[in-house]
């Protein structure tokens, strides 16, 4: 059985995709979301064979119905992906499990996978475990602090940030002086609260920023207003992301997806990778961009992606992956996720940074309630635990009678995550390059992780840590919420 927050979440992507059926995988369990009904293969050959067998074994199996298998879109993209409709989504049981289970043998004998399904690519804050923002006092400092060094805009750093755009009110907040990029759809409903997520793309543009001043932050509404978007369709919106900005310095990337499979490369089981962003990994590769990717928040050791390209060869130098230390940087933030693919980790747990409300102050209800333990068995003040409170999504699945808990948000916001910890490796990338004056972000990124002394525990394991100068600790006491 899924976690509650999953299933909170899981309501809340399917809500944000009226006209696609999501699951979840497998079997129901918190693992991964994906399409109903639908499997991705790659473009041509490939697709037909996928196609045909799926066919074939559906006609031989009673209760799974051949018609309804058919490609569907264009025949070739550029993303190098088809999808194939096996089923009718409302109609039983969903059938993809079937699809993908016709094609073991097939996959055995070609030694590589075939088909997957078509996951939904998720911000790594709250689909998984991690918390939601806390109002912070809007005059105190952002945390990391901001570094020394001033802005020149003929050796910025350009870093792109995949997210969910900018808030209306970002150019009110000096920190965001050199950040340009799409408008946050929708921030608010009819009563004026804050939609979840708004600000998740604010608050990593503010990171980098102040670990970063000289860099140039295009921060790119790619993700929907729930954090969430088809792998189908992320491979097409990133090669748009960078036709319409340029190839960056840097990509920092807040989302990702665990997925199942078969097969074992660079010290991974289970799939190498998603199908639906092949294309651009391999064009990633070609390029000098170093993509910084959160490792996500299921505190699990299962591959998420686009994070775990890092512990593949030919991408150990083009990617890499970040796990988020707790408040005390001694040691891994429950959520994190980890294992020998994550390779660095940096503070990701109550981090303070720009969100909204610098014009007028924003009114927001919580969607989750935390929780009386921690959900994974640590024993420190988590963010599962503090700062206490009701959530609107909690209350429709218990039903305790609790009064969900509401907040004002007037600028600053502390808040965790995989989603945080990245921008922050982003940063100190970023801020190497214009300290040494290298030019070549995955060399600079290099060396960050080869002159980082500092380590941290993680699962009995010591760790790179990548902890700024200007980060500071934050108290490991019970936090209360502000009124």
């Amino acid at each position: 059985m899924a976690p509650q927050r999953f299933h909170e979440q899981f309501d809340q992507i399917q809500r944000s995709m009226p006209d696609v059926p999501l699951a979840m995988g497998p079997d129901g369990d918190a693992g991964l979301l994906y399409e109903k009904g639908v499997v991705l293969a790659r473009d041509g050959e490939e697709a037909r064979i996928v196609e045909d067998t799926v066919r074939a074994h559906f006609t031989e199996t009673r209760g799974l119905f051949p018609d309804h298998v058919r490609r569907t879109g264009p025949q070739t993209s550029r993303t190098g992906v088809t999808r194939i409709r096996v089923g009718d989504p409302g109609q039983g049981d969903d059938p993809v499990p079937h699809a993908l289970r016709a094609l073991g043998e097939m996959e055995a004998r070609r030694g590589h996978q075939l088909a997957s399904r078509n996951h939904v690519v998720h911000i790594a804050v709250n689909a998984c475990p991690g918390d939601e923002p806390v109002p912070a006092v809007r005059t105190g400092p952002v945390n990391p602090g901001v570094a020394a060094g001033g802005y020149d805009p003929e050796t910025a750093v350009r870093v792109l940030v995949i997210d969910t755009g900018l808030v209306h009110d970002h150019g009110s907040c000096p920190l965001l002086a050199h950040t340009t990029g799409d408008a946050q759809v929708d921030e608010t409903d009819g009563d004026g609260l804050l939609h979840q997520y708004v600000g998740h793309g604010t608050f990593i543009a503010g990171i980098v920023a102040a670990v970063a001043p000289n860099s140039d932050i295009t921060v790119l509404g790619t993700l929907n207003d729930a954090g969430a978007i088809l792998e189908s369709e992320f491979g097409a919106r990133l090669f748009e992301a960078v036709d319409r900005a340029g190839w960056p310095d840097i990509i920092s990337l807040s989302a990702g997806t665990p997925t199942t499979g078969t097969g074992t490369t660079g010290g991974l089981t289970g799939v190498t990778g998603l199908i639906g962003l092949e294309a651009f990994m391999r064009e990633l590769r070609s390029q000098r961009t170093l993509l910084v990717a959160a490792a996500g928040n299921n505190a699990s050791s299962t591959p998420f992606w686009p994070a775990a390209y890092a512990a593949l060869p030919e991408y150990a130098d083009s990617v890499l992956s970040v796990g988020a230390l707790r408040a005390d940087g001694e040691a891994e933030a429950c959520f994190s996720n980890h294992g020998p693919w994550v390779r660095a980790y940096a503070p990701g747990e109550r981090l303070t940074s720009a969100l909204t409300g610098f014009d007028t102050p924003v009114p927001y209800v919580y969607q989750h309630s935390t929780y009386d333990a921690c959900r994974f068995g640590f024993s420190y003040p988590c963010t599962c635990r503090f700062p206490c409170h009701t959530g609107v999504l909690s209350e429709q699945r218990e039903s305790t009678g609790a009064k969900p808990d509401q907040v004002m948000f007037d600028g600053l916001a502390q808040w965790s995550g995989t989603s945080f910890a990245t921008p922050v490796a982003a940063g100190l990338v970023a801020a190497r390059m214009t300290a040494y004056r290298e030019r070549e972000p995955r060399m600079a990124g290099a060396r960050l992780l080869a002159a980082t002394v500092e380590r941290a525990e993680v699962r009995g394991a010591r760790v790179p840590a990548l902890r700024p100068a200007t980060w500071r600790p934050v108290p490991l006491a019970v936090p209360a919420l502000p009124a």
